[in-house]
């Protein structure tokens, strides 16, 4: 146990993590805990999750399933970077106040540079702005010479993810009436219905927020069903673009779809549940590969040449072929997809594919 300006910091032994590390700073109004998984290919770049957890087991459950999940997402897309991710305990509905954001900044210097913060489910880029007040090690800042908010660039990744699955399944990767559940209408789910509305696809839609519901009905003539109703509609194909686990013993026999391909992460409640979506012919895009987008944009950033956004774009492209390669080869060794796309992340991992070479550059 230490403290540093007025932080203290319980540093956890996880097996399996490099460290883990809860933050408190009662005044502040500040609890959080940082997850550094694995930087063997260079520091550890991940989100910054805000969220009412109910108990601390289940902050740290999920934020060592996020920052893991980190690892081999930077590993598969071969960003330089390692696995991290933090999550704060609190009401992401509430303003954040400036003491307990810059609480925060100062948590992420203890790391002295090994973890690089960025925004996450209920942290706005403008908490960014204040956070970068206390720290320069964050990503994705609303500043000229940063990236700004990295979802366009998500939803962009998903939607080729989208076709990816289309081209596996029936050959073509237009997605002209075809039928796409998605489940979250948040920044990146709403930008990806905007996406397949503009492809001639038919949209069903499901979210806890009445008004995002109703204005996909309004934009694009989506259909709307409750929350609970989603995964048993008719679709080609399932996108899950809300919180994690949802892909599980109980939802998976109630699926009525061809594919699934979304955003959220940690999509599957276990491994297992691949090899269950194979056993009913469902073809599975690894949440890490198809939602890769926003990290290979803010860690673009982070090059000495500085940000480009078309050298983002270009990069994020690459998510179409790279899922065509894991359906591949999970047909050739008849092995789930996500399985597949965690061997090559392993395989990167062990071989140092992808290693940062070059010394980071905080432009901003």
């Amino acid at each position: 146990m230490g403290k540093l300006a007025e932080l203290t910091f319980n540093e956890m032994t996880v097996e399996g993590y490099e460290r883990v590390v809860e933050v408190i700073n009662e005044e502040a109004g500040l609890h959080a805990i940082i997850a550094l998984h694995n930087t063997t290919l260079g520091p550890a770049v991940g989100g910054i999750r805000v969220y009412p957890y109910a108990t601390f087991d289940d902050a740290l459950n999920d934020v060592l399933r996020l920052s893991k999940g980190m690892t081999y997402k930077a590993a598969v897309a071969e960003t330089g970077t390692g696995g991290g991710k933090s999550v704060i305990i609190c009401d992401y509905k509430k303003p954040k106040s400036e003491e307990l954001l810059i609480a925060f900044a100062e948590a992420v210097n203890y790391f002295e540079g090994q973890y690089i913060c960025a925004e996450d489910f209920g942290m706005h880029v403008d908490d960014l702005e204040v956070i970068r007040k206390g720290t320069h090690f964050a990503v994705g800042l609303p500043h000229p010479q940063s990236s700004g908010d990295p979802s366009r660039f998500t939803a962009f990744g998903g939607f080729l993810g989208v076709k990816s699955v289309a081209k596996k399944l029936w050959g073509v990767d237009n997605m002209k009436g075809r039928t796409v559940a998605i489940q979250g209408l948040g920044s990146v789910g709403m930008r990806l219905a905007d996406q397949l509305f503009w492809e001639g696809a038919n949209l069903i839609v499901t979210d806890i927020d009445p008004d995002a519901v109703a204005h996909a009905v309004r934009e694009y003539a989506a259909t709307a069903v409750a929350p609970d109703e989603i995964y048993g509609v008719e679709c080609d194909i399932f996108s899950p673009c809300a919180l994690g686990g949802i892909i599980n013993p109980d939802t998976i026999p109630t699926l009525r779809c061809k594919g699934i391909a979304g955003l959220a992460n940690n999509q599957l409640l276990t491994e297992a549940d691949g090899q269950a979506l194979m056993d009913r012919g469902i073809l599975y895009a690894p949440d890490y590969v198809i939602n890769s987008g926003g990290l290979f944009n803010v860690c673009t950033e982070l090059c000495k040449e500085g940000y480009c956004p078309s050298e983002s774009r270009n990069h994020v492209a690459r998510i179409f072929d790279l899922l065509l390669t894991i359906f591949t080869l999970s047909e050739e060794k008849k092995l789930p997809t996500n399985i597949v796309a965690n061997e090559l992340a392993d395989y990167n991992l062990e071989k140092g594919i992808g290693k940062r070479e070059e010394k980071l550059v905080f432009h901003h």
